[in-house]
């Protein structure tokens, strides 16, 4: 493929297909950053899309959770990233799943992520003027007011730094709404890639106890390799019965942090909580029936509920901090599968909705 060429694959929603196009890089306007992809991961959400089960714009360009290096930058582009570095040609980035005006009311608010005018990769229409905005490509640019952290060319692999931008910073969005987890008795319900994120941040920032809640014995075995203390069936935790503690006292919960968005588990998770204790809903994305709550007794236990979608650049740069130092002892890397080409993306989707790993890999 030509230097000024690049390679997308468009999905068209209507028809659930795949389409491999051949386009000509536009040139880049000020701010902008040209990337090429390194290596992408299918994020649930993309899968649920593919399904159906999610209304993107269409055509698309899927893929949001990658890792790219800095192959071309606009005229008088002058970026430092979240640490201050200048960023530069040759840099490998990670990189916020959204582009977003500091200038705006939501961002000044402390939301960026809800901005008027948001660019979010991976969810894009795809049009004449419009192209190179997802991670099943060969390469993205990069907007401007996009947040990134240059990545130092030894460190976390590929492989695993391209779950930072998406899971991993999504879940440190939501340990930053748990507060302080020190001595904390901790709860994750759902134990996919998030939740196993969660249960490895809850235990890195000193939580007491953790346990992890799942329907998969598999996966909460992995829940256990990511230092959760006590798993936790989910035909147990859905029966009627009292708080399900961390242990054999039923102790109540500090915190719930959510990942399943499914509401039977989100309003027995509020059920478990202490007194003053809160839950932190991440995993509701997708239409779901409404939750069933009691709000006397939410009154009368001084219960806090936050939602978190998306995360603030401040998330990402903590997911990077973590990355970097646990990388290497925890086995982030055993659970992405796959190492597909972009040519075989259909064949990846195919896997995620088969197998359901925690994550399908796409080496671009």
């Amino acid at each position: 493929m030509r230097t000024d060429m690049a390679r997308m694959t468009v999905f068209h929603a209507e028809r659930r297909a795949f389409e491999l196009v051949d386009v000509e890089i536009p040139e880049l306007g000020p701010g902008e950053m040209l990337v090429r992809n390194l290596y992408a991961t299918l994020c649930r959400s993309d899968v649920l899309t593919v399904q159906g089960k999610r209304r993107e714009k269409d055509p698309t360009i899927l893929g949001h959770e990658v890792v790219g290096r800095v192959v071309a930058m606009g005229p008088g582009c002058v970026h430092e990233d979240l640490r201050g570095h200048l960023v530069r040609v040759g840099d490998r980035l990670t990189w916020a799943i959204y582009a977003a005006d500091p200038g705006s009311r939501m961002s000044k608010l402390g939301m960026p992520q809800k901005s008027e005018g948001l660019f979010k990769y991976g969810h894009e229409r795809v049009t004449e003027d419009c192209i190179l905005h997802g991670g099943l490509a060969s390469h993205i640019i990069l907007r401007r007011h996009t947040p990134v952290v240059v990545l130092p060319a030894e460190g976390v692999p590929d492989r695993t730094a391209a779950i930072i931008n998406c899971a991993v910073a999504t879940v440190a969005g939501g340990i930053r709404l748990s507060g302080d987890l020190e001595g904390r008795q901790v709860l994750v319900t759902g134990s996919g890639m998030l939740g196993l994120v969660a249960v490895a941040m809850c235990r890195d920032k000193g939580a007491a106890r953790v346990a992890a809640m799942d329907a998969d014995p598999s996966r909460l075995e992995w829940a256990m390799r990511f230092g959760a203390d006590i798993g936790i069936p989910a035909s147990d935790f859905l029966r009627p019965a009292d708080a399900v503690g961390p242990g054999s006292d039923n102790q109540p919960f500090d915190r719930v942090l959510d990942f399943t968005g499914h509401p039977d588990i989100l309003r027995r998770g509020v059920d478990c909580l202490g007194t003053g204790g809160s839950a932190i809903w991440v995993g509701s994305t997708y239409p779901q029936p409404p939750v069933q709550i009691d709000a006397e007794s939410i009154v009368r236990r001084l219960l806090t509920i936050r939602g978190l979608h998306n995360y603030i650049p401040d998330d990402l740069l903590a997911a990077v901090d973590f990355m970097e130092r646990r990388h290497a002892s925890m086995p982030f890397d055993a659970l992405v599968s796959g190492d597909f080409a972009l040519e075989d993306v259909e064949d990846a989707f195919r896997c995620a909705i088969t197998d359901n790993p925690c994550r399908v890999g796409i080496r671009l």
